[in-house]
């Protein structure tokens, strides 16, 4: 019977991608969390390139909301922004 691998360390956790960002344990149910967001926030979450909690998106998006006077135009730019910074920050070093 053939060893088993290991396999490397950015790869485990099943689904949650190469990040290098720590994660968290869930101790809420993350499908309901989100099916409670706003639905502009879930039309955004909807097209991000990187996975959001529910917990954190809608931070940010309470926060992109009240700086944007209550405009969600603005406030999904906001949240495109702070996306693009976030990808920045985790991006391999070359």
């Amino acid at each position: 019977m053939p060893a088993a691998r290991a396999m490397p360390a950015r790869q485990r956790g099943g689904n949650a991608g190469a990040s290098a960002l720590p994660r968290r344990r869930r101790t809420t149910d993350p499908m309901a969390a989100f099916d409670r967001l706003p639905p502009d926030l879930r039309a955004w979450l909807a097209g991000a390139a990187r996975p959001w909690s529910p917990r954190s998106a809608h931070r940010a998006w309470q926060r992109a909301l009240r700086d944007a006077r209550g405009d969600t135009a603005t406030a999904r730019a906001a949240l495109t922004a702070l996306e693009a910074r976030l990808l920045l920050r985790d991006a391999p070093a070359p």
